[in-house]
């Protein structure tokens, strides 16, 4: 291998790196170089490292454009994630591991926003009519999303953050919200509580029907009462979940176990509570579901369980990819189940 660059390249002239560079300066074919930088199966891992690490250092971009035309593929796939506010929460560690999902792929993340007002709808069928992705990702899926019929229906890659009523015939990477639910409420059962209020998410939401099903059960085995709050959900605005929870605890002295299904809501709830002058771990304990450590850091007195949000973003990478490259592979499906 040749680590000398052109003349023009040496003078400095804007010469635009092409897979000719990365051949004669790694002494491989062009064809090679090509398939390498494509993640071909056939490819050894050793070259493709190598010829990564010189498209890297020269700034060689491939021409999407060109790619285009000539395979049909736009190397990119599609994070589509609504913008509301405890979802965004997520994002960044989601974007994060996705993208460290693709890392080393031939593949780009995209992230396409919608606005809780908007249909979502309208951003999918714009990305599949125009096929500006490879594949998709959706997340805050529905029993039966409409979303999910489309892609199917289209025959269009993509993998979901949650389960639908056609998961089998999907990619899907979820967390057990049926388990935390149960998981939850066992652990306030277990500190002496019996009436417990379920912040969940908005109840249309499959991830939120799981978590109710999963709490009821554990508070059914104990004659334990479980509420789960219509006026607010963890993707409200922080005030209103005060607001709710105020008025719930006001009108139902009897509370003395909260579930929340996010961090934030959780530390919401225990705002409202501590304003009422209730004592966290004495009158009332909270549980909540955190992709960070941060809950215990808040109160000692909390119960926190965790999501891992990093393995879902890397496992839907994948699993976008598979769909893109073996569409005739089943799909990769993937359960975080919730543990003491």
């Amino acid at each position: 291998m040749s680590d000398k660059l052109s003349d023009d390249e040496a003078a400095g002239a804007p010469v635009k790196p092409t897979l000719k560079t990365i051949a004669e300066l790694s002494g491989l074919a062009v064809p090679t170089v090509s398939r390498a930088l494509n993640d071909a199966p056939d490819i050894g891992v050793r070259t493709k490292k190598l010829v990564r690490e010189i498209a890297d250092r020269i700034g060689y971009v491939p021409n999407r454009a060109g790619l285009r035309l000539r395979t049909g593929r736009t190397q990119v796939i599609s994070l589509v994630i609504s913008t509301e506010h405890e979802i965004m929460n997520h994002t960044a560690r989601m974007i994060s591991s996705i993208a460290g999902g693709l890392r080393g792929s031939q593949f780009h993340l995209n992230v396409t926003p919608y606005f809780p007002d908007e249909d979502p709808m309208k951003p999918v069928r714009y990305i599949v009519a125009n096929r500006l992705a490879d594949a998709v990702i959706l997340n805050q899926t529905q029993p039966e999303d409409p979303r999910v019929a489309y892609l199917l229906e289209q025959g269009f890659p993509f993998a979901t953050h949650g389960r639908t009523v056609w998961c089998d015939r999907h990619a899907y990477f979820d967390f057990d919200n049926e388990a935390y639910g149960r998981l939850a409420a066992e652990r306030l059962i277990a500190r002496g509580r019996r009436h417990i209020t379920l912040l969940a998410p908005p109840l249309d939401q499959a991830y939120a029907q799981h978590m109710i099903a999963g709490a009821t059960a554990a508070a059914e085995e104990v004659g334990a009462q479980l509420t789960v709050i219509e006026e607010a959900s963890t993707n409200s605005p922080h005030e209103q979940i005060i607001d709710v929870i105020t008025a719930h605890v006001r009108a139902n002295r009897d509370t003395d176990g909260i579930v929340s299904s996010s961090a934030s809501g959780a530390m919401a709830a225990v705002a409202a509570l501590e304003a009422e002058g209730l004592r966290l771990g004495e009158d009332m304990d909270v549980c909540g579901k955190e992709s960070l450590p941060i809950l215990t850091l808040f109160r000692p007195q909390m119960i926190a369980i965790e999501e891992k949000v990093w393995e879902a973003g890397d496992f839907l990478a994948r699993a976008a990819m598979q769909a893109i490259l073996h569409p005739a592979k089943p799909p990769l499906q993937g359960l975080d189940i919730p543990t003491r």
